[in-house]
């Protein structure tokens, strides 16, 4: 019997590094977001709310990146039914709404990322423009 894991984990450095990324691609479409950096236990790494972002993106962005963490797979999946009952049975930290996405290196997920503040569409392109610029794995 195993007595400890391995866990693999972004690094402070990188989630901040992502946090300049988010906020390029936010202002190249004139967008004011929340963006979040959580690990893969769901613990928030980095996070800003860029000046003029709606206080309810904050949250928003939170639950997308813990979503994406916990599943490996950017949020907007779930069917009908489990976008309602996932999210009630986590007590609410996850959620269904398109932004989030799992951060992956080298095939391993090291966390995830969640971007609100604009449309769902401009949420989920900024966080994949994010993906790529910062030579993570591509989202498929």
């Amino acid at each position: 019997m195993e007595k400890f894991r391995t866990v693999t984990n972004i690094t402070a450095e990188a989630a901040l590094e992502i946090i300049k990324f988010a906020i390029t691609e936010a202002g190249k479409l004139g967008l004011k977001m929340s963006i979040t950096i959580v690990d893969t236990s769901m613990a928030m790494v980095a996070f800003t709310r860029m000046d003029g972002a709606t206080p309810h993106s904050t949250e928003t962005s939170r639950r997308k990146a813990n979503s994406a963490a916990s599943t490996g797979r950017s949020t907007g999946w779930m069917s009908a039914d489990l976008a309602v009952t996932l999210p009630l049975g986590a007590g609410n930290l996850l959620t269904n709404i398109p932004g989030g996405v799992p951060i992956r290196f080298k095939g391993l997920l090291v966390g995830g990322l969640g971007i609100a503040g604009g449309t769902v569409d401009q949420d989920a392109s900024v966080a994949k423009a994010v993906i790529a610029a910062i030579g993570a794995d591509p989202i498929s």
